[in-house]
């Protein structure tokens, strides 16, 4: 499977102790499921595009999810974005309120969040495939043993900006150095618990304003 495999800036800074039988083997399963018409989310070509598009070194901030969505046209490989195209998810509108509500930006009439990884925001979720109209039905295939390394890796390497909102992403703070990191914690945007304090928790500037004091560019957050 040609296109499953991480990009070369990620394998070296995961490092000799990182499984890649295990990852041979997820992709060996994967395959399975194609051979045998399941389908699955995002496409084979797209499972780590998070990676592809903010290389290792260029991460600032890591906007950590759950799973894909679940529906046929919405993942894309980054967490909480869809495919332009592609109505706009409840907890993705919700986050355009707050990013409207935080900076006075306009709300965008898409999905599609590519340009915040290209400014070094890994929008990473913690299982990375999902079968169609089966929410989280991938959580068993051992996804988070490499979402969690690549955690605890950004964590060694310090200065990062972990924004987890709503229990399961903060769930991960264990893996994370809150001594060399910053880690932005709020309930989660969906329509169920985004009144319980994720609107009002100015995630965005508060990231720019961490960036600021770092002598680091601020991300553009503006989705055009």
């Amino acid at each position: 499977m040609q296109d499953f495999q991480l990009p070369a800036s990620w394998l070296k800074a995961l490092g000799p102790s990182f499984d890649k039988i295990f990852l041979e083997k997820l992709g060996k399963k994967l395959s399975k499921l194609e051979q045998e018409n399941i389908n699955f989310f995002p496409p084979i070509n797209k499972v780590f595009r998070a990676l592809q598009l903010t290389n290792y070194s260029k991460v600032k901030v890591l906007i950590l999810g759950q799973d894909p969505y679940y529906q046929s046209g919405q993942a894309n490989g980054l967490a909480f974005s869809v495919d332009t195209g592609s109505s706009v998810p409840p907890s993705l509108q919700n986050i355009y309120k707050e990013l409207h509500s935080d900076l006075g930006l306009s709300i965008p009439t898409h999905g599609d969040l590519t340009p915040w990884s290209n400014q070094g925001v890994l929008l990473l979720n913690s299982v990375l495939t999902v079968e169609e109209g089966h929410p989280n039905s991938h959580k068993s295939f051992g996804w988070s043993e490499i979402t969690d390394a690549i955690i605890s890796t950004l964590s060694n390497k310090g200065g990062i900006v972990f924004v987890l909102w709503g229990n399961f992403a903060q769930a991960k703070t264990s893996l994370i150095d809150n001594q060399v990191n910053h880690v932005i914690c709020s309930p989660h945007p969906s329509p169920l618990s985004s009144y319980r304090g994720f609107f009002g928790s100015k995630p965005f500037s508060r990231i720019n304003s961490i960036l600021a004091k770092k002598n680091l560019a601020p991300i553009d957050w503006q989705i055009k």
